[in-house]
């Protein structure tokens, strides 16, 4: 593999201080040993204070109205599922009922609530009980998309489709299994705590069974640590993940990359929405943590635990590739350089990524199936993700990674009045 030469560079040169034989060494170990108990007691105390102290804030609500989905450009949660489903209907009418109570169930959800088993104990009870007596919000955030499917001959849908809405396509490295793709709804639930997540799905499910079956569920995480401090989310690589994200605070950016507008062309009914990119991403992990730093980091294109480009200081740093025009500093085949090479302009790769780490069980082979649920949100398909993806074909990286299921969907626009649902616009525009 190429190298290149802006590497970490090695310590001064060992003192006597430095050589764990030394006499000096190990009179400091000893003095460390004999003040190490109370030291540990002193730091258990201090950081069960600080646990008693740090609560987790269930109340925080996310607004479901508006003219897009909550759930998109949101600020990350720790906890997600994403799920996706078949209808089993043939009936537009009956389409139209599953939207209308998605959409009531949304609504519920997402705001506090008093909850009741119910008074008759011959009938099962009215909801789970997994959250006891109230439901908080959690930041919860349900986003309802749609795929290619589902504007088949079923609901006379067809010449509604969105533009560039396609099934998704096997790319040179994938590994694609019939049971991980596809699916006419890809519906996706974001909170903070595991529980949240997982009665919201419950509860849709159970509301909504007569009309939808699943076809794949997968549990995504971010870690807690890193959205508790606002920072740049860490992969199961140890790498940061998402730092050359376009910034939400950027309502005209978000317009560029984000949201279908006017100047995209799509049918009426599609404004306000998004398409949203959804890849089963396996990594072996074994294989990774078996690589020396120094490959890991030209791979990626980034130093690990700072997260900076290499040559550089900070996570935030440019990259300045434009002064780097051989790849001596950050290589061609980088990660970092094949996704957004940022020559001629900034965010060539016209999308937003949502991404969340996964942690599934045990493969056949006896390796862990962990990995990425890699989520993209952009107005054009093919300009965001598939432009983006073939740009990495044949990256160093794929030698640790297979993508193996997933799908590409439109995210239907938001609810922006009271008698709205998910879908509206396109059933009865």
């Amino acid at each position: 593999m190429q190298k290149n030469t802006f590497r970490h560079q090695p310590d001064s040169a060992a003192t006597p201080e430095d050589n764990p034989a030394s006499p000096g060494r190990r009179h400091g170990m000893k003095m460390l040993l004999a003040g190490g108990l109370g030291i540990a007691s002193i730091g258990a105390s201090k950081l069960a204070s600080a646990a008693s102290n740090c609560t987790h804030d269930y109340n925080q609500a996310v607004d479901y109205w508006g003219s897009h989905q909550a759930g998109v450009i949101t600020p990350d949660t720790k906890e997600a599922i994403f799920v996706t489903f078949n209808v089993t209907t043939r009936e537009k009418a009956q389409l139209q009922q599953l939207l209308q109570l998605i959409s009531q169930r949304i609504a519920y959800l997402t705001r506090p609530q008093q909850l009741t088993t119910g008074k008759n104990d011959q009938l099962p009870p009215v909801e789970s009980g997994l959250l006891g007596h109230n439901l908080s919000p959690d930041s919860l955030t349900i986003t309802v998309a749609v795929g290619a499917s589902l504007f088949d001959q079923r609901f006379g849908l067809a010449k509604h489709k969105p533009k560039k809405l396609i099934p998704m396509p096997r790319f040179p490295n994938d590994r694609l299994e019939k049971n991980w793709c596809g699916g006419d709804l890809s519906i996706q639930f974001c909170a903070n705590s595991r529980e949240s997540v997982i009665y919201a799905l419950r509860d849709l499910i159970s509301h909504c069974n007569k009309l939808m079956v699943p076809v794949w569920k997968m549990d995504g995480f971010l870690p807690a640590r890193d959205i508790d401090r606002h920072s740049t989310a860490i992969n199961l690589f140890g790498f940061k993940d998402g730092t050359g994200n376009a910034p939400i605070t950027d309502s005209k950016l978000m317009d560029e990359l984000v949201w279908v507008t006017a100047n995209n062309h799509e049918p009426a009914w599609c404004l306000g929405g998004s398409y949203q990119a959804i890849r089963l991403i396996r990594f072996n992990l074994e294989f990774w943590d078996r690589t020396p730093l120094e490959d890991q980091e030209n791979d990626f294109g980034r130093y690990k635990i700072s997260g900076a480009p290499i040559g550089m200081q900070h996570e935030m740093d440019d990259p300045q590739m434009n002064l780097d025009p051989h790849g001596d500093r950050i290589l061609f085949d980088s990660h970092m350089r094949r996704a957004e090479p940022r020559i001629p302009e900034r965010h060539v790769a016209k999308l937003r990524r949502r991404s969340f780490s996964y942690s599934l069980g045990i493969l056949p082979s006896g390796q862990l199936d962990m990995g990425l649920i890699f989520v993209a949100y952009q107005n054009d398909l093919k300009k965001g993700f598939i432009d983006t993806q073939n740009r990495l074909n044949g990256e160093p990286l794929e030698r640790y990674i297979k993508p193996f299921g997933g799908g590409f969907f439109f995210v239907l626009p938001g609810m922006a009045r009271e008698n709205d649902y998910l879908g509206k616009q396109l059933l009865e525009g």
